[in-house]
């Protein structure tokens, strides 16, 4: 567990720290799904709660309102892991309590 634990981390601090075309502080906003602005609020929260349902016209509407596809891309990975990441934890803790752990 405690490799999957460190790769996490590695991963988190890499797409919300590491070199990007999007600003690191919209790169955080889409991690925790929250604080963006416009087409690039709805389209991450649509990857972080109905991914099927983007469509080409969610991607047009956030690049019309000025972001680059390198942004988009980044804002879209952020989304999905940071959504990722508060499932597993939402299921690890629904585990613990089952197991009488907290």
């Amino acid at each position: 567990m405690a490799d999957f634990t460190q790769r996490r981390e590695a991963l988190v601090k890499r797409i919300l720290e590491g070199a990007g075309k999007a600003p690191s502080s919209d790169r955080r906003s889409a991690f925790d799904n929250r604080g963006l602005t416009g087409p690039a609020a709805s389209l991450v929260d649509k990857v972080a709660k109905n991914a099927w349902k983007v469509t080409g016209a969610d991607i047009d509407a956030a690049r019309t309102a000025g972001q680059s596809e390198d942004q988009l891309f980044e804002l879209i990975v952020c989304g999905a892991v940071g959504q990722a990441g508060r499932q597993y934890d939402a299921a690890l803790a629904a585990l613990n309590a089952a197991a009488g752990k907290t």
